[in-house]
């Protein structure tokens, strides 16, 4: 007999017992698809962890920290090591950061607040997924860009003494909510002139005991563009987070201007980040990075915790899966002795015409694989319609009915043969006793009962 005598007896078997066909494709569907959904939650989840935690924790970002204050150390952080850092393969972007300092700031007519300075590369923000929300990032010098928490709070000093003064004699929650909303109350400042001045820590540190003191100056500068609110950072988290950058040259100038600029003129970096192309090639980029001598600090280490943890939940699901599958298997087994039991007088009159053990055992191995097969393809559609429902139940609840989240959950191509897999090993194994069973069926003894 030929593979396709084989399929076509199979086949006719299966559309002769088709409640009993049914049944079984069931049970192998549920099964297969358990483990496929199974498979497919853990890689879905796995793959959203890791670009929440690429934006969170910065999972595919190296730090770099100067611990050396001496110029002629080997391990400090120089241009020149910035330069070729930037040369390396897998490296996005490089950016340096230079802590200028807390400043209070005034804009139009005495509106003030406060700020933390940074002097890094402006064109380099976006690289480390700041988004602009007004404006955008400029080569020119006296140029600032404010993130979203520095426009909020704005008052001015009038207004400032009647808060104070009506939270001292009259305090309530009513007003201790009005005055949180005007702590979060954005301030038009995109194109506006802002004045700079430094607190008194940065007025004591330019002027060292002993010197007279001299009034600061004022820097102006010019916001050229406005970065966009955090996703996720709740409000008292943007009231607190009052960030600006400023470029390295501009940095100069205003640390110049308070007489806190280094001797030779050139900056000297905080920290400095690098943007890795993927996640996955931080460590070898780390590693070159240790061989100019320089520290770094990166968050891999939360990435492994969390895929070992993934891994546990993927194993959990797929073993489900399969308890599914071996309950599928044992009706498998059960419909196929019961198909031998009624078959007795075929499979004796095969016998009688010639058919070998081989070929008996083999007619009902391929009964059984297509029966598997048969509920591996339903098993497919129905991981898919467990995906898809899902997916829908996130996007309506997770979203807060906009219907504009992303797909987290997904299949991969991969899944599928793994599943179909599973689906008809199950049919093969389960057909295997019931088999071998009919291949021993004595033909006369069966002929003459039947």
């Amino acid at each position: 007999m030929k593979l396709r005598d084989y399929l076509r007896l199979g086949w006719d078997q299966l559309q002769r017992r088709k409640v009993v066909t049914a049944l079984c494709t069931v049970g192998i569907a549920i099964g297969s698809a358990s483990i496929m959904v199974a498979l497919g939650f853990g890689e879905s989840i796995q793959h959203y962890s890791q670009k929440q935690m690429s934006f969170y924790l910065k999972t595919d970002e190296i730090t770099i920290v100067d611990q050396s204050n001496d110029p002629n150390n080997p391990a400090k952080l120089t241009t020149s090591k910035l330069d070729l850092i930037r040369t390396f393969p897998h490296v996005k972007s490089v950016a340096s950061f230079q802590d200028l300092g807390q400043f209070n700031f005034t804009v139009d007519d005495g509106k003030q607040s406060y700020l933390h300075l940074f002097a890094t590369e402006l064109d380099t923000l976006e690289d480390f997924d700041a988004k602009f929300q007004q404006g955008g990032a400029s080569s020119q010098n006296n140029l600032i860009v404010l993130n979203y928490g520095a426009t909020l709070g704005l008052m001015d000093v009038k207004t400032i003494e009647a808060r104070n003064k009506l939270m001292q004699q009259n305090p309530s929650k009513e007003q201790d909510e009005i005055f949180r909303q005007m702590d979060v109350l954005p301030y038009a400042l995109y194109q506006k002139q802002i004045l700079l001045k430094a607190n008194n820590y940065q007025e004591q540190s330019a002027n060292p005991a002993g010197a007279s003191a001299t009034q600061p100056k004022e820097i102006t500068l010019r916001v050229t563009a406005v970065l966009k609110k955090p996703e996720g950072m709740p409000e008292y988290m943007l009231q607190g987070n009052k960030t600006a950058y400023v470029s390295p040259q501009t940095g100069l100038n205003i640390l110049e201007s308070l007489n806190k600029a280094s001797t030779n003129g050139q900056p000297r970096y905080s920290e400095v980040k690098v943007k890795v192309d993927s996640s996955s090639n931080v460590k070898q980029v780390d590693e070159w990075i240790k061989k100019l001598r320089l520290t770094t600090q990166t968050n891999l280490f939360q990435e492994d915790r969390m895929k070992g943890e993934f891994a546990i939940v993927r194993l959990l699901l797929t073993g489900v899966g399969l308890f599914v599958l071996f309950v599928a298997s044992i009706s498998i087994v059960v419909a196929m002795t019961m198909s031998t039991h009624q078959r007795r007088r075929q499979i004796g009159i095969m016998k009688v015409l010639g058919a070998n053990l081989k070929q008996i055992r083999n007619m009902f191995i391929v009964e059984s694989s297509l029966l598997g097969m048969l509920g591996g393809f339903v098993g497919i559609l129905l991981s898919y319609w467990v995906i898809w429902g899902i997916n829908l139940i996130i996007i309506q609840f997770g979203s807060n009915g906009r219907g504009d989240s992303p797909e987290i959950l997904f299949i991969s191509f991969w899944i599928l043969p793994v599943g179909m897999f599973f689906a008809i090993m199950t049919g093969v194994l389960s057909g295997l006793y019931p088999a071998v069973k009919a291949s021993r069926t004595d033909a006369l003894t069966a002929i003459k009962r039947e």
